[in-house]
C-alpha cells in the first residue's frame, strides 16, 4: 500500500484508539466511528475486531474495579455497558473464570495479600538476573497505568503504518511514578518495543532505554488487575527478606504474551526491580 494511504490509516487508527479509550462508558457506534475498510485495517494491525477490543477493555477495567475499588457489581456492570447484572456475570465468568462477586473475594490477587516468604515462596517465581542495556522505541502515556493499552495501540499502529514492525520485538512497559504517591492523572509511563535505533525518528515515537545491571524479576501469571498486589508483595515481603537494596533506576514490565490472544488468567508478565 502506498505510503500516503498508510499515513492516513495511521491517523485514523490513532483516532479510533483514542475515542474507544476515552468513551468506554458510552454506547459506541463502531460503524459510524470507522469506515468498513478501516475495520479491516484495524483487525489486520491489532489482531482483533473493534468490537472485541471494546469488550476486552471494558472487562479489564471491570476486573480492576472489582479488585481496587468498593464499587458494587451492579454499578460496574452498568459502567461496562451491560443491560443487567446477569449478562455481565455470564460474560465476566466466561473470560475470568469466576463471576464478579467471587472474583472480588477469591481472585488470584488475594494470594498476594496473604503470601509470606516462608509459606508461599514457591508460588512466586522471583529470580535474580543481570541484563544488558535495552534500546527501545516508545509512546508516552499519562494517567492510570491500566490505560497504557491505548499507548500500545498507538505504538503498534505507527510501527505497522511505517513498515517498522518486526515479529521479534518484545513488549515492554516503563513506569516512572509510584501510584501510591502520585495522583492517578499525573502518572507517567511509556509503552515500548525493543528497537534497533531506527524506529524513533518521528512522533509519536520517542527513543527510550533500560539500564543494564542487576534485577529481581517476578514472573506474574494472571490478570493485569492483580499487578498492584504483586508489586506490594515484591516490595513489602520479598525485598525486606532478600537482603538486597534497590538501585536508582526505572522499574519495567515485560509482557510475554498478548492479552488479545490469551485469556486474562493466562497472561504472563515479568516485573523487573533494579537492584544494587
Amino acid at each position: 500500500m502506498a505510503g500516503g494511504a498508510w499515513a492516513t490509516y495511521e491517523r485514523r487508527l490513532h483516532h479510533v484508539s483514542a475515542y474507544i479509550y476515552g468513551h468506554l462508558d458510552e454506547e459506541l457506534n463502531l460503524d459510524r466511528l470507522s469506515p468498513h475498510h478501516c475495520h479491516r485495517i484495524y483487525r489486520a494491525v491489532h489482531g482483533e475486531t473493534l468490537a472485541a477490543t471494546v469488550k476486552r477493555l471494558r472487562l479489564q477495567r471491570a476486573a480492576a474495579e472489582l479488585v481496587q475499588t468498593g464499587l458494587s457489581v451492579e454499578a460496574i456492570a452498568r459502567r461496562s455497558g451491560y443491560p443487567n447484572v446477569q449478562s455481565f456475570n455470564r460474560t465476566f465468568r466466561a473470560v475470568y473464570g469466576l463471576p464478579p462477586a467471587r472474583y472480588r473475594k477469591e481472585g488470584s490477587h488475594k494470594a498476594f495479600e496473604t503470601a509470606s516468604m516462608e509459606g508461599n515462596a514457591v508460588m512466586y517465581d522471583v529470580d535474580l538476573r543481570t541484563i544488558e542495556p535495552l534500546t527501545l522505541a516508545g509512546v508516552a502515556h499519562s494517567g492510570s497505568y491500566m490505560g497504557i493499552g491505548e499507548a500500545f495501540e498507538t505504538l503498534y499502529a505507527t510501527l505497522f503504518a511505517r513498515n517498522l514492525f518486526r515479529p521479534d520485538m518484545e513488549m515492554i512497559g516503563i513506569y516512572l511514578d509510584d501510584p501510591e504517591l502520585v495522583e492517578t492523572d499525573k502518572l507517567r509511563s511509556f509503552a515500548c518495543v525493543t528497537a534497533n535505533g531506527e524506529q524513533a525518528a518521528e512522533a509519536p515515537l520517542t527513543p527510550q532505554g533500560i539500564d543494564g545491571g542487576h534485577y529481581a524479576v517476578l514472573r506474574h501469571k494472571g490478570p493485569y488487575a492483580d499487578m498492584p498486589k504483586a508489586y506490594q508483595w515484591l516490595y513489602g515481603t520479598w525485598l525486606p527478606n532478600s537482603g538486597r537494596e534497590i538501585r536508582d533506576s526505572v522499574m519495567f514490565e515485560k509482557y510475554l504474551n498478548n492479552p488479545r490472544e490469551v485469556a486474562p488468567t493466562e497472561l504472563l508478565t515479568e516485573i523487573y526491580l533494579p537492584l544494587k
